[in-house]
């Protein structure tokens, strides 16, 4: 590094805008010199585990070495190349790799960057399916409140109404909201919970194309866990009213739910899935919308003739060849056999805090565990804290979670649930 970290630090401070952070007040960041593992490792020494992997997608760590490897070697014949008019042997062994672990009738792949512009493609997707069936009033989606599936324009959209976006709701595309699955995932199925749904859906009918859901797992608004019945009667209700299913399995995919797919715990296959985060081990950016092969086959038999998106890093050859050993992690047997141990020693150490005078409600799944504070502490306190244990944790709106990466263990489970309490314990003081 040319910079020394005083001068680094300096400039952060005063030229660099960090995500959901103030410029004239900024919060408290930490400065990563290396990271290897489920470690991070500061300027000043400290050694953090990385108790969210990184916002979701370092599900198997740091500089994982299959993941390193695929990436130099890579590096060693194509760094990129427009997909318009050129394919290469990255994309279709990514592709051959994901049609082995996909749902069923997931047959057609389309490559985008971030979450955020496979959600926009998704849209896009069924807005053009019924434009070419000769519906373009069918141009609007219903999702469900409590839900978060991007920050574009778009998405933004589509994704909780009440939430953090209400600032650009002059600019948000306008669709219909339904109220979100209050049957817990791990509790009783009552069937009032699929009326709003289906009332909503009355209402507007004769403009929905598709209704998307994030499956079992809604994320960014609240990591709430549902039952899985309401997406197998959501399957049923979609194929019925000939509108399409769009399950946004970014934050869920790639095993973080417990199954490889968050669609696997209701045994349905949607029209269209989007795919990102873990797909690369959080290596390098890249997300994907999928379809069935009825729906591709209709959008291009349409006016246009084709699905009308292109993004410039399309099937990055570089992505591509380590998706494809992060993919291949993931079909390796051990890596269930981790992420089921995992849920379930969050379960054991989590559920002490079920009384806690600060918590809530206790949640987990898969490699997700949850504590719903009554009141978070600060951001100053929370640091403090995350130094003290060595544990970087980073809750949200009352939401203090962990999802670390598959390859901790035991007694780091054990360290990161501590790290929890005493956050929990904090809010009281």
């Amino acid at each position: 590094m040319s910079l020394n970290f005083s001068e680094a630090k300096a400039i952060d401070r005063n030229y660099i805008w960090h995500p959901y952070a103030s410029v004239t007040a900024p919060p408290p960041v930490q400065f990563a010199v290396s990271a290897l593992g489920n470690k991070i490792t500061l300027d000043d020494g400290n050694i953090l585990i990385d108790a969210v992997s990184s916002w979701w997608c370092m599900a198997h760590g740091h500089r994982h070495p299959a993941l390193m490897e695929a990436l130099r070697k890579q590096a060693e014949k194509i760094d990129n190349v427009m997909f318009a008019g050129f394919t290469h042997a990255p994309a279709a062994e990514l592709t051959k790799r994901l049609l082995e672990i996909v749902p069923d009738k997931i047959e057609r792949f389309f490559y985008a960057d971030s979450g955020s512009v496979a959600v926009e493609c998704a849209t896009k997707m069924a807005i053009q399916y019924h434009s070419a069936l000769g519906h373009p009033e069918r141009c609007k989606l219903i999702a469900l409140r409590g839900g978060y599936v991007g920050d574009t324009i778009g998405t933004m959209g589509l994704s909780d109404p009440d939430g953090m976006h209400l600032l650009f709701q002059g600019v948000m595309p306008k669709h219909f909201f339904a109220p979100r699955p209050n049957s817990r995932f791990d509790g009783t199925w009552d069937e009032t919970d699929f009326e709003g749904l289906e009332a909503c859906y009355e209402k507007h009918k004769k403009e929905v194309a598709a209704i998307i859901v994030e499956p079992i797992f809604q994320g960014g608004n609240g990591m709430w866990f549902y039952h899985p019945e309401y997406l197998r009667k959501l399957r049923s209700f979609c194929t019925k009213n000939h509108i399409l299913m769009i399950c946004d399995e970014i934050a869920s995919g790639f095993g973080h739910t417990g199954k490889i797919f968050a669609c696997e715990h209701a045994d349905i296959s949607p029209d269209i899935m989007t795919m990102g985060k873990v797909l690369t081990g959080g290596v390098l950016p890249m997300s994907i919308a999928a379809s069935t092969a009825e729906v591709a086959d209709v959008i291009c038999s349409g006016k246009a003739g084709a699905f009308m998106h292109g993004p410039t890093y399309m099937a990055n050859p570089l992505a591509c060849a380590v998706a494809c050993a992060s993919v291949k992690l993931i079909q390796d047997p051990q890596c269930l056999v981790n992420i089921h141990r995992i849920e379930s020693e969050l379960k054991v150490h989590l559920e002490k805090y079920r009384h806690h005078e600060n918590v809530k409600d206790v949640r987990c799944l898969g490699t997700i565990g949850v504590l719903e504070l009554k009141k978070e502490p600060s951001r100053e306190v929370i640091q403090k804290i995350v130094l003290e244990t060595g544990v970087w944790l980073r809750p949200f709106s009352g939401h203090l979670y962990t999802m670390p990466p598959y390859i901790t263990t035991s007694s780091e489970i054990k360290q990161i649930t501590e790290a929890m309490g005493s956050i929990a314990d904090a809010g009281l003081r």
